[in-house]
């Protein structure tokens, strides 16, 4: 099945964090707090799958307070930080939101993300992934992690879901 077919059938977006949502780099303070960069883009494009019935989700290796307040400002309720296994989280996710893996997408960089991209309907990957993930993907961004991926992969999905047109449309009104 082709990447279109697949994309049509996507009701939720699962995400990695560190080198997808994040352009990967560990930014430390003064203090020693870990700072992260996000691209404004990606939340715009997460706020739009919302508003297209997209549902999204974030798994990520690390905890992290920048994350967190992250996915709060952007409204995403399935956040499970701190997970190098996500097998078992996918599977939590599938259960609480009724949604199947096969109706889901994973967007993932690195070696971590194996186990979910090997069970969703559509495994995607971003530009500069490792070449195992990259092999893996059904569909790549041009874009790397953390400048703009999340939101062509969201770009994708609407638009193999027919809704690209409309949804962007509601932004002039």
């Amino acid at each position: 099945m082709n990447p279109e077919s697949r994309a049509a059938k996507v009701r939720m977006l699962v995400l990695d964090v560190d080198g997808v949502l994040t352009d990967g780099g560990l930014y430390y303070d003064a203090e020693g707090r870990i700072l992260k960069r996000f691209n404004v883009q990606d939340g715009l494009g997460i706020k739009v799958a919302q508003r297209a019935d997209i549902q999204i989700a974030v798994i990520s290796g690390l905890d992290s307070l920048a994350v967190a307040t992250r996915v709060k400002e952007l409204g995403i309720t399935y956040y499970y930080p701190g997970h190098h296994h996500k097998i078992p989280v996918l599977k939590k996710i599938s259960k609480k939101s009724g949604i199947d893996l096969s109706a889901m997408a994973y967007l993932g960089d690195d070696w971590v993300d194996v186990g979910p991209m090997e069970n969703v309907g559509l495994p995607m990957a971003v530009a500069n992934a490792q070449p195992e993930i990259l092999n893996l993907a059904a569909w790549t961004s041009r874009a790397r992690g953390g400048h703009g991926a999340v939101r062509e992969a969201i770009r994708f999905l609407l638009e193999s879901q027919g809704k690209l047109e409309k949804i962007w449309r509601t932004w002039a009104d």
